[in-house]
């Protein structure tokens, strides 16, 4: 159920993903290209369009009064005095800070629950293992013993037949095996 209610959030994640993976890229290919022209300051895209303002990554748009306005670097998060956070844009105008952050959140989230799922199970598998090689050595001890006793058992049998061959004359001389047949 609660899969379902994240569900539209999904592809906000990857399109939010796709723009910090293009702003990268851009950011990498402005480094290595001619310097970049002087940048406006942000108030001059007031009362503009958000496309506009966004277009330089140092600025963010907000949908209240449509102003736009320097980002505020020193806090991670603008604060609600300058513009709230479902008002807020930045990188991109079709998604708010607060869709950004439930984003980022539940992929936090799945990561540390994925880390946290395989380190278990790894250290699950090699408690197992080492059991596992335990029994199995335990087993093969088993099995010797089983072995051992089934190999006293038949010679024990084999020395109580031979008592009674022996006790009605027909076990045959270990000295000499043939012997000559007698017909009466």
């Amino acid at each position: 159920m609660e899969a379902v209610r994240w569900w539209p959030l999904w592809p906000l994640w990857l399109q939010g993903l796709a723009l910090l993976w293009g702003r990268a890229v851009a950011g990498m290919e402005q480094i290595t290209t001619v310097p970049p022209a002087p940048v406006q300051a942000c108030s001059a895209f007031s009362q503009k369009s958000c496309e506009e303002c966004l277009k330089n990554v140092s600025c963010l748009w907000c949908y209240t009064n449509n102003t736009c306005i320097d980002y505020p670097v020193r806090t991670v998060l603008p604060p609600s005095s300058l513009c709230s956070l479902s008002n807020a844009r930045w990188g991109v105008c079709w998604i708010n800070f607060e869709d950004l952050i439930i984003a980022m959140a539940v992929i936090a989230g799945l990561i540390l629950v994925t880390i946290t799922v395989c380190c278990c199970y790894c250290c699950y598998c090699r408690k197992r293992s080492r059991r596992l090689d335990e029994e199995e050595e335990h087993l093969a001890r088993k099995r010797e013993e089983r072995r051992l006793q089934s190999l006293q058992r038949k010679h024990e049998r084999k020395l109580k037949h031979d008592e009674i061959r022996k006790k009605y004359g027909l076990l045959q001389d270990s000295d000499n095996p043939y012997s000559r047949f007698e017909n009466e």
